[in-house]
């Protein structure tokens, strides 16, 4: 079975791929300016790939149905349906969750992504597969540059604490910034070697930046609470 690379309809398929991405896109662009986890290029991946796989299933079977005698022996549809259902537990494995922090959304996207370009490109559509590919690689490449300059308009700074490690510690810390309004846009925990019985780690605070006197204050605070070596902004 043969299929040209520019299909009849090229211009239908660019036109849904398009929209698709540019109308998640918005919606993506809102929760990033909110800072929710799953942003504008979690949003757009997704958008794309389900377009780009309801197009697999509205037109990818056509040469195979028209080409057919007599009744179909098979359902060809069946196969694409169990990579797109089962590929989610292999993006689900890219996710990290930890203390409240979600990370791996944009990959785990990309990754189903990717098992709809698979399944295109096996039943022949390349021009479809090609420019999904070049909205993701955009996405990808081009949206992370745009993000940081045009969306993320706060300034993050960081707020360093050594302290012990413990769900205690962290609930305390984190506790000090919603008093003072300063919001957490992310964080690190880094384990520490020392001498000492007790784990000691190192919470590494990105946050927007804020008043002076509020910054000032959270410190003097935290240098007070039990536990807590140092605080380094």
């Amino acid at each position: 079975m043969t299929m040209d690379f520019l299909p009849e309809d090229y211009m239908v398929i660019t036109i849904r791929l398009l929209m698709a991405a540019l109308l998640s896109g918005i919606i993506g662009m809102e929760r990033e300016t909110k800072k929710q986890p799953a942003g504008l290029r979690t949003h757009l991946l997704v958008g794309t790939g389900a377009c780009l796989m309801m197009i697999l299933s509205v037109t990818g079977f056509d040469n195979f149905i028209n080409t057919a005698s007599g009744p179909l022996q098979f359902d060809p549809g069946r196969i694409p349906s169990y990579v797109i259902s089962g590929i989610g537990f292999l993006g689900a494995g890219t996710i990290i969750v930890n203390r409240g922090s979600v990370k791996g959304l944009a990959t785990a996207a990309s990754i189903w992504v990717a098992a709809g370009l698979g399944l295109v490109i096996g039943i022949g559509m390349y021009y479809v597969a090609v420019l999904s590919t070049l909205i993701v690689i955009g996405t990808l490449f081009v949206l992370g540059k745009v993000e940081k300059k045009y969306i993320s308009t706060h300034k993050h700074k960081q707020i360093v604490v050594i302290a012990e490690d413990h769900d205690e510690m962290f609930s305390k810390i984190s506790g000090y910034f919603e008093e003072y309004n300063l919001a957490i846009i992310d964080f690190q925990i880094e384990d520490i070697n020392t001498f000492s019985e007790k784990q000691v780690s190192k919470y590494i605070f990105s946050i927007n930046e804020g008043k002076v006197e509020s910054e000032m204050e959270l410190v003097k605070q935290l240098q007070k609470l039990p536990g807590i070596t140092k605080v380094i902004v």
